[in-house]
């Protein structure tokens, strides 16, 4: 994958709020496809009635002018940074070319007016990825996909971030948490989990709904950085190591610091300062630390370290905010 697109958030998701909410023609696969969270598949026997089924959207051969089209509004609105248009196991039915636009409208499920094109028409070509850097730094709600002029496309995922709007918040927020702008950065390794399983909304509903790392044979540990949404005095921290049994860490850390920027939180920075010393942790639950945090004031980044390596389901780092 693209890592300069793949760092972001994937704001497609449908855990996060959004819906495909129209689609010019969905005849041999529904809309909703194309935003599923996990991979498309490629079932060779598998017929329905309306022919070969297909995971993904796929729209019915056009006999007269235009094209196809669908629009789908994010769960909660971000700047986009890039698309993936996948289009997986689609050899002679792809479309050909594609183009993006994106809106800013809170009120509509799909709104006709207000479009800007953040990808000019581009060329697609059959059973692959096409990653798409997106120069823009609107706050968008919707996004539509024009294909040229009929086909299918397996996944459309959407990068980017949410920057959350805290007006009319007042009380503790959990700040790591995708919805309220919190985004993980790196990590040592993401082996067998992604890093932004940890801010997502929920608990985790299997093992692989966290962030693992492979075993770690040699000495050391791993760990996880992660922006919060804000800048806030973090009073109470919550790791979770749902499903996790045989492979969870033995013990966990938190360290934080206030940094200007995404790119100077890394690892090795001397600006790192203890904030819930070396705990244990237990398998397949959640662990509460609020009296164990340390007093460092405001912070804007925080570094999980887990001892030595393993898995955990969710971070939650709660802070004031006083819209």
């Amino acid at each position: 994958m693209n890592r300069s697109i793949s760092k972001w958030v994937q704001l497609e998701q449908p855990r996060l709020g959004t819906r495909v909410t129209y689609a010019t023609d969905e005849f041999f696969g529904a809309k909703e496809r194309l935003i599923d969270a996990a991979d498309p598949v490629f079932v060779a026997d598998r017929y329905d009635e309306h022919g070969k089924w297909m995971d993904g959207w796929e729209s019915r051969r056009r006999r007269g002018p235009g094209h196809d089209y669908c629009v789908i509004r994010l769960g909660v609105p971000g700047v986009i940074h890039g698309f993936d248009i996948d289009t997986s196991h689609f050899t002679g039915n792809f479309p050909p070319r594609a183009s993006i636009e994106v809106c800013a409208n809170p009120t509509e499920e799909v709104p006709e007016e207000g479009w800007v094109e953040i990808i000019p028409e581009t060329e697609l070509g059959g059973d692959s990825h096409h990653y798409l850097d997106a120069r823009d730094d609107g706050i968008w709600t919707h996004v539509r996909l024009h294909i040229y002029p009929d086909g299918g496309v397996a996944r459309l995922r959407i990068f980017g971030e949410i920057r959350a709007d805290f007006t009319d918040i007042d009380g503790y927020v959990d700040l790591a948490a995708v919805e309220h702008g919190g985004r993980a950065l790196a990590a040592s390794d993401e082996h067998y989990g992604s890093i932004h399983n940890l801010t997502a909304p929920g608990r985790g509903f299997n093992m692989g709904d966290g962030w693992e790392t492979a075993r770690r044979r040699g000495p050391g540990n791993d760990w996880v950085i992660i922006a919060l949404g804000r800048p806030a005095i973090i009073e109470r921290a919550e790791i979770d190591t749902a499903h996790f049994k045989g492979n969870y860490p033995d013990r966990v850390s938190l360290e934080a610091g206030m940094f200007d920027s995404d790119e100077t939180a890394v690892a090795d920075h001397d600006q790192w300062q203890a904030l819930l010393p070396e705990a244990k942790l237990k398998m397949d639950q959640q662990h509460y630390f609020d009296d164990a945090l340390l007093s460092i004031g405001e912070v804007s980044h925080v570094r999980v370290s887990i001892y030595p390596d393993g898995g955990i389901s969710r971070v939650r780092l709660f802070g004031q905010v006083h819209g």
